[in-house]
């Protein structure tokens, strides 16, 4: 039986099927603009801290602390030895839409001291490159590092050779197989390095803030929690239209189809006049 779309028509509903509109559609576009608003402050949030001031390593984090979640792109300095020997590539990077590899060689973290032997690294992408080939060699000595830290990947890419210097993302778990020391929980981006022999690497380009990994899902997370709320209740208002729908449409069968008839018991009108109200008893005469 087609679904009786006419009775749901008449002009007395048509005020409840506007309003059920209405509330949808005002709950689908909140929970949009809050969305929208989660996307933007998660933006914001990593575009100034690319642009903050950079601040010593050894006031953001050491070798033993875990990563801290409110410094993800925070610009950072830190001095020390190259471990050229190290050098590993981070496969399929993309670079103005070209796709190529990481140079990351560690540097041992070891401002003002002496001897930099047994100190904890830190992974520093040194630029972009279309092929490992055309990496140049990795440098050496002391050098001073600025550039945005980040944490470690781990989407759970697997190495399809764990033999080479390839490693398929930027995990420390990775690349600390290619290190004699201890590793930081994260890695560096440089902006700038400065060297005995200074300049920019040739045949490397640098990596931008625009290829620096987005910013963490829980950040502005009031707002991600808001646009669901407001989808969960647009959800509600649809399901109310429905079960209103469908008890309308019932109330309206059962009134044409009238109260039901009483069943026939026996004792009405055709019954043997000669029976009383006692089975097999004679009426008097």
């Amino acid at each position: 039986m087609p679904f009786p779309v006419r009775r749901l028509l008449a002009p007395r509903l048509l005020g409840l099927h506007a309003l059920a509109v209405l509330a949808t559609t005002a709950a689908v576009l909140l929970g949009i603009w809050q969305y929208d608003a989660w996307g933007s402050r998660r933006h914001d949030q990593a575009a100034s801290l690319a642009d903050a001031p950079a601040r010593a390593l050894a006031s953001v984090m050491s070798a033993d602390d875990p990563f801290p979640g409110d410094a993800v792109g925070q610009p950072v300095r830190l001095a020390g030895r190259w471990l050229p020997r190290s050098t590993v590539y981070v496969a399929d990077r993309d670079l103005g839409g070209r796709t190529g590899v990481w140079a990351v060689t560690p540097v041992e973290v070891c401002a003002g001291s002496t001897s930099c032997a047994g100190a904890p690294a830190m992974l520093v992408v040194r630029g972009w490159a279309p092929t490992v080939a055309d990496v140049p060699p990795a440098p050496t000595g002391t050098v001073d590092v600025t550039g945005w830290l980040q944490p470690g990947e781990g989407s759970g890419l697997s190495d399809p050779d764990p033999t080479d210097d390839v490693i398929p993302e930027m995990r420390v778990a990775d690349a600390i197989q290619h290190v004699d020391q201890d590793l930081y929980g994260g890695y560096v981006i440089a902006r700038s390095t400065t060297r005995a022999s200074s300049g920019v690497e040739p045949g490397l380009r640098p990596v931008t803030p625009a290829s620096l990994p987005k910013a963490e899902t829980f950040t502005a997370l009031r707002n991600l929690l808001y646009a669901f709320e407001w989808w969960v209740f647009g959800g509600f208002a649809v399901y109310i239209w429905w079960r209103w729908c469908r008890d309308e449409l019932e109330r309206q069968r059962l009134e044409e189809e009238g109260p039901d008839e009483p069943a026939d018991d026996g004792a009405g009108t055709g019954s043997d006049p000669r029976v009383s109200g006692v089975t097999g008893v004679p009426s008097s005469p």
